[in-house]
Order: structure tokens, then sequence, then C-alpha cells
């Protein structure tokens, strides 16, 4: 079967076209994927309710790729404890090859079809545990074979892969197969395919931190306070949330951490 995403390009000539044509046209193709994935919203629906489950029974988040898709993984993963203050290892990303592939491809690393689970094993993977394989093709062995290791073992399954019917998918009890047809580039996954894999991370984390109580009304209250700019926006959401001078709320917000145990504090002082 014909892989979507190693399909021609619709464009051709591509070394004959204007700087403003090209990017023109990669911009006309990149317009396509919201609407791609806004076909999944169910199945990402299904799949954000389940993390929310097993997260409030104390399970994690894990997210397997290699390439593009495993520095997705491990992307969304690092910001969520700085985003919403909770702790590292709550999610996890982890790539074919480690993270020296992170920064430089480590070749055939996605083709060891036992590394996954040996990877999983080290973090003590079990049944509360979720874990999302992330493959533009849908054939990754590396994600493959973790995911049916987590089948045999009772451990919850899902993927985001940009073809249809691939062996990813078959491995996924949880699937979100977002099509968004031929890259600008013959087979340039980190395009389209890569941008919809990082939006539907966006929507899966997000919505999840969301019922996990980590956003009060639009507000990251629990964001971590690492740089000035942090702390100035913590500060003026204090300063809002309970009607304060900037100066009294970032001494509230320096002396207690957070923008929710400061108004919290404040709060009951005044109760």
């Amino acid at each position: 079967m014909k892989k979507t995403t190693e399909s021609d390009s619709k464009y051709h000539s591509l070394e004959k076209m204007s700087v403003r044509e090209l990017l023109t046209n990669i911009n006309k193709e990149d317009k396509t994927v919201p609407a791609a994935i806004e076909k999944e919203i169910p199945k990402i629906e299904k799949l954000v309710n389940v993390i929310v489950k097993q997260m409030k029974a104390g399970g994690r988040l894990f997210y397997m790729g290699a390439g593009t898709s495993g520095r997705l993984g491990v992307v969304d993963a690092s910001e969520c404890p700085p985003t919403y203050g909770v702790p590292q290892g709550l999610v996890i990303g982890l790539i074919a090859g480690g993270d020296k592939a992170i920064r430089k491809a480590v070749e055939f690393a996605e083709d060891d079809k036992e590394q996954g689970w040996k990877d999983l094993l080290q973090h003590k993977i079990n049944k509360k545990d979720v874990v999302i394989g992330i493959a533009a093709s849908g054939s990754t062995p590396y994600v493959v074979s973790a995911l049916d290791y987590c089948n045999k073992n009772g451990i919850t399954t899902g993927c985001i892969v940009c073809n249809k019917g691939s062996n990813v998918a078959k491995v996924s009890k949880y699937k979100i197969e977002v099509v968004v047809g031929p890259e600008f580039v013959t087979g340039s996954t980190r395009m389209k395919s890569g941008t919809a894999q990082k939006l539907t991370l966006n929507m899966i984390s997000t919505s999840v931190m969301i019922k996990l109580g980590k956003v009060k009304g639009n507000k990251m209250v629990d964001m971590k306070l690492s740089n000035n700019k942090l702390v100035d926006r913590g500060t003026k959401m204090v300063a809002t949330e309970i009607k304060v001078t900037y100066t009294k709320a970032n001494e509230l917000l320096l002396k207690h951490g957070s923008v929710r145990k400061a108004v919290d504090y404040y709060k009951n002082l005044k109760s």
C-alpha cells in the first residue's frame, strides 16, 4: 500500500520557482493541516479522556517516536512542567537513539524492534500509564514494536500518524490518523506531517492539563517562575485577580512560588 506521506508532491520544478512562489505554495499547503486535524477531533477527544482518567489514577503519559516525530514528543513533554507546574516525569518523551538523537540523527535507531520497550522499562512502565506512538509514516519499527509490547502487558496505547491503515495504527487502541497529503518537497514529513503532529500534541497536552485543574480561567496559575518574563506575567496575574498593586503582588508571588498559591493565601487571609 502506497503511503500518502511518500506520494509525489503536487508541485514540480521547485528549483525554478521564485522565493515568493516557494513561500506562497508552502503556506498554501500548510493551511490544509488544521482541516485534516479537525476530522480527527472525535478520536483525539477519546484519547484525551482516557489520559485524564489514567493520570488521575496515578498514571503517566509517554510519547514515543523517531526523528522529527520523536523530537516533537520530547518538546511537548519538556514544556509541561514549566507551563503547568507538574512534576518532571509526568509526561515523558522518548526518541529512538536516546537523547543524542534530539540534536543529531542516529542511524538505523528507528529500526530497532526491541529498544522501544527497553526504553519504557527503564521508566518502570505500568498499567496506569498511557503510551502514544508518533510516526508520520506509521511504520517505524521502534514505535510499532513498543506499542505491541504495551498491548501485551495491558498498557493503554494511542498514536498520531499521517497515513491511513498504518502498522502503528493497527497496534494502537486509540488511533489518530491525520492525513495531510503529499508534502511540498516529496517525502519531507518534517513539513505538513510534522506540523500536524505538533498541533495535535498541543491539543492533547493542553486539554489534559486543563482537565487536571492546571489552568484557572485562561491562566497558567501553576507555571514555574523560571525567568523574569514569567515572574512579571505571574505578578500581573496575581495583581489582577486579587486587586492589589504590582509591588504587593510581586511580593506575594515570590513568597509563595506560584500564582495559585499566592492568590489562595491572600484570599484565605481576607476571608
